[in-house]
């Protein structure tokens, strides 16, 4: 398998996650459809899909029906797009580009863009809750309390929180990597959980599955560190420099950027070694692990 057909099945999946998005966000009449043009805006046209990709390659070990996966991968990225609206936001990060375009609350204002957050953080837990996502009620529920779990206090906000205390602050390489799992790793594992919860997987199976998550998730945001410091706005699609200039605590600003590097290699490889049972199936997984650490967006 080659990198090329990696990016081939990203593409190809990222397209199947904008259709769901798509028809899981129809604009209504009336006035309230401003708030459905800016929810839109915020989910929709650009990204990588990462997450949804992770829900798919995953469910799709297990022979879950694409649609019901593809349902839940444009759930956990509304959940997404929720975050970044909201980490956009000038009491937040206050930065006006997201994805190569103005941020939601440049494109239309700051109260609507609260509101467009809001409302996708919503709607991702509704699309879970519905039957179409699965038969089984069960599964439903575990899907709800996983999301729930890697987005409230204890995972994606309660990241945020500590990023937000941790400006200017010296922090230790366990204190960011805590900080980094809470506000970035756990959604990313949660998408890998995700299809093994569609899937029915047995015990052990979302064990390694979900280790694979963790250290992905970890490797991800290692890299992203990386790419404020030495990539542009242009590949990124978003300000770049700003870790520094705010005092963010980061792995770069802990270990340096050869070793935050190093460590996001072997963050990649150990993610992949949890997948040495799955056979050929999981190659895709695999390799977006390696890929992580030489994205360049």
């Amino acid at each position: 398998m080659s990198a090329e057909s990696l990016a081939d099945a990203v593409k190809r999946i990222a397209g199947e996650v904008e259709q769901a998005i798509d028809a899981l966000l129809p604009i209504p009449e009336g006035p309230e459809s401003r708030l459905f043009e800016a929810m839109r805006y915020a989910t929709l046209g650009g990204g990588k899909r990462m997450r949804g990709f992770l829900v798919i390659q995953t469910a799709g070990l297990f022979g879950v029906d694409r649609n019901c996966a593809a349902r839940v991968a444009a759930s956990v990225e509304m959940l997404h797009a929720y975050s970044l609206v909201h980490d956009d936001l000038p009491a937040m990060d206050d930065d006006d580009l997201r994805r190569g375009k103005p941020s939601a609350h440049k494109q239309f204002d700051e109260a609507t863009a609260i509101l467009a957050g809001d409302a996708l953080q919503t709607r991702a837990f509704e699309v879970l809750a519905e039957p179409a996502t699965h038969s089984n009620p069960e599964a439903r529920a575990e899907l709800v309390v996983a999301l729930a779990h890697a987005a409230g206090a204890r995972g994606m906000c309660g990241g945020q929180m500590i990023d937000m205390l941790a400006e200017g602050q010296q922090l230790t390489a366990d204190e960011v990597g805590r900080l980094q799992a809470m506000k970035t790793g756990r959604l990313i594992q949660y998408s890998v959980e995700a299809g093994a919860i569609l899937g029915r997987a047995p015990l052990h199976q979302r064990h390694l599955l979900a280790a694979y998550g963790r250290d992905v998730g970890a490797a991800f945001q290692i890299a992203d560190d990386l790419l404020d410091v030495e990539g542009s706005a242009a590949e990124l699609g978003k300000t770049a420099g700003k870790d520094a200039e705010q005092g963010k605590a980061t792995m770069v600003a802990v270990l340096g950027v050869e070793r935050a590097r190093a460590q996001a290699e072997h963050l990649a490889t150990q993610a992949a070694a949890h997948l040495d049972s799955f056979g050929e199936g999981a190659d895709h997984l695999r390799r977006l692990a390696a890929f992580m650490v030489t994205r360049r967006n």
